[in-house]
């Protein structure tokens, strides 16, 4: 009854209105001017540069500007990596079987990796959730624009999103002292902690992209790396109890979510409204995303899906298909895997 109760508890606001108005003039002002080029094709390298202006949220300008910088330095690296990969199973002209296998292979590597260096940058949203959909996303795309445009669109998303992290320095009434944050220093315990959250990142996603790359190869199922971004969800978290109620969050918010995209599918909206669809999404995510895992759900599925769209035009029905059953076998497995050390100290007792 207690994870039932926090599942629809709302937590008190901290001035959340802030980073959501940052986050989603991160997400607008690029996308809307890449309608304008008549460049959709690249708005999935704006989307993920935007992922920028997540950290630091709560942080004084100085800190926020610096581990800003980290965030989208390292989200710029797996960019790169994504677009070389798309490139390189061109290039072998693999079977479409094995280019999914390997591209699961790749990601998880990336769960893996990503969640170590965010951990020991001590960087707040943890974990590498992020990375993974990014990677994924961007791996898959069939038809890659140009290495040096889809890079050049990532860096100035990630430039802009660093001039509004600071940007609030302009009124004399929000400006604070400009503060590097401190060098860095791990303990071996912070060390280990590190690489074994990183395991368990790698064994969520690998287990999950097996899964779901599986059973959808039996049932006619994709995207099976949205299983391995819900994966990695419950492992978000203090206690048990608050790790296995994300998962379950995770699963009911993505089916109201699907609802409300299922109704702005049916407006059948123009690109820039789409973009603003975006931009108001990305706003109600970032209001909640502290404070109600569950709501927040409600904006971040549109968000995914839509930013989906604009690239790689598909039929919606497949894609609510896909997102809710990927989501399951995702979060199912995330659940094991954080049940999974407990399970096992107790049958060792026994």
């Amino acid at each position: 009854m207690k994870m039932l109760a926090e599942m629809f508890s709302l937590a008190p606001g901290n001035k959340d209105h802030h980073p959501a108005i940052r986050c989603a003039v991160g997400v607008f002002v690029p996308l809307f001017t890449l309608v304008l080029l008549g460049r959709l094709d690249l708005a999935i390298f704006a989307s993920f540069g935007a992922f920028t202006g997540i950290y630091g949220r709560g942080e004084p300008h100085g800190t926020r500007f610096f581990l800003q910088l980290r965030a989208g330095g390292l989200m710029l690296v797996v960019i790169l990596l994504a677009s070389l990969a798309a490139r390189m199973g061109a290039a072998w002209n693999l079977d479409a079987a094995t280019t999914t296998w390997l591209l699961v292979l790749a990601t998880t590597l990336v769960a893996g990796a990503c969640s170590v260096a965010i951990s020991w940058q001590r960087l707040r949203p943890a974990g590498s959730l992020f990375h993974i959909f990014a990677f994924a996303a961007i791996a898959s795309i069939p038809n890659q624009p140009p290495l040096w445009q889809g890079l050049l669109v990532a860096v100035l998303t990630t430039a802009f999103c660093l001039l509004i992290g600071f940007s609030a320095r302009a009124l004399p009434g929000h400006r604070a002292q400009w503060v590097r944050p401190r060098p860095l220093r791990r303990t071996a315990e912070e060390k280990r902690a590190a690489w074994l959250e990183g395991l368990g990142y790698l064994v969520a996603a690998g287990l999950a992209g097996t899964l779901a790359t599986w059973v959808g190869a039996q049932l006619g199922f994709g995207h099976n790396y949205w299983a391995m971004v819900a994966a990695v969800v419950p492992l978000v978290g203090h206690t048990t109890r608050h790790r296995v109620s994300r998962g379950v969050q995770r699963i009911v918010g993505t089916g109201l979510g699907l609802v409300l995209l299922a109704g702005i599918v049916l407006l059948d909206l123009q690109p820039w409204q789409t973009i603003l669809v975006m931009a108001l999404c990305q706003f109600g995510a970032e209001m909640f995303i502290l404070r109600q895992y569950l709501l927040a759900q409600l904006f971040v599925t549109p968000l995914a899906l839509i930013s989906t769209l604009l690239v790689v035009p598909a039929s919606p029905a497949t894609l609510l298909r896909d997102r809710i059953v990927e989501t399951i076998i995702g979060a199912a497995v995330g659940i094991a895997v954080v049940l999974a050390p407990t399970l096992w100290r107790r049958l060792r007792q026994a």
